[in-house]
């Protein structure tokens, strides 16, 4: 029963938050993260090349690893399965990489940025991870290293759930708010996730 309400959750903030990059090619976006951001920044041809692939194959990683979950997809469409785990995996070494290379100009001061640098490294880290784990056939290891990595990735969306909680809700400024969303953004993300692979484990007794 959980499954059935929880999976169409999970899968409509993926998918929502997976889209949400592209408006960025289709509107005005100055509204948004990017008014937090100097002239001098946006004038930075590095940074905005590191910034819209950081978020567009953010977005194709957020798309394409939704559907790993899916365990119908895995029995039934296994090559499928196994095509769009390669596109996840590309998608995240690109949106990582760029990730990693612009956190250091975060808003939010030093702890902010050391936030989403050390989320970007582990988002590397654990994706490659469930990638060689799988080339060695191990397919349990392949499935915790996969739920970590993505329970990384997934903080593209929880870092979205916070922010109005914060800045709305609770009253904080930006500046004040953020370097900790940078942070929770993240973290719970991944206890969840270790307490849903321990909890898969079967029992020895």
């Amino acid at each position: 029963m959980k499954s059935k309400v929880l999976t169409p959750i999970f899968l409509f903030f993926a998918i929502s938050i997976g889209l949400y990059p592209f408006f960025y090619f289709l509107f005005d976006m100055s509204n948004g993260l990017m008014s937090s951001k100097s002239t001098q920044l946006l004038g930075n041809r590095l940074w905005l090349v590191g910034f819209y692939t950081h978020i567009t194959f953010g977005g194709l990683a957020l798309l394409s690893g939704c559907t790993q979950f899916l365990s119908s997809l895995r029995q039934k469409h296994l090559s499928l399965h196994r095509n769009l785990g390669k596109v996840y995996v590309a998608a995240v070494m690109l949106s990582g990489t760029a990730g990693l290379g612009i956190a250091f100009a975060a808003s939010g001061g030093v702890w902010a940025q050391m936030g989403f640098a050390a989320l970007g490294f582990l988002w590397l880290y654990t994706t490659a991870k469930a990638f060689l784990a799988i080339k060695k056939r191990d397919i349990t290891q392949h499935q915790n290293w996969m739920t970590r990595s993505y329970a990384l990735c997934f903080g593209a969306v929880t870092l979205r759930l916070w922010l109005p909680l914060f800045l709305g809700a609770l009253g904080m400024s930006f500046d004040f708010a953020y370097p900790i969303i940078a942070w929770i953004s993240w973290v719970p993300n991944l206890l969840v996730a270790e307490w849903i692979i321990r909890r898969a484990k079967p029992s020895l007794t």
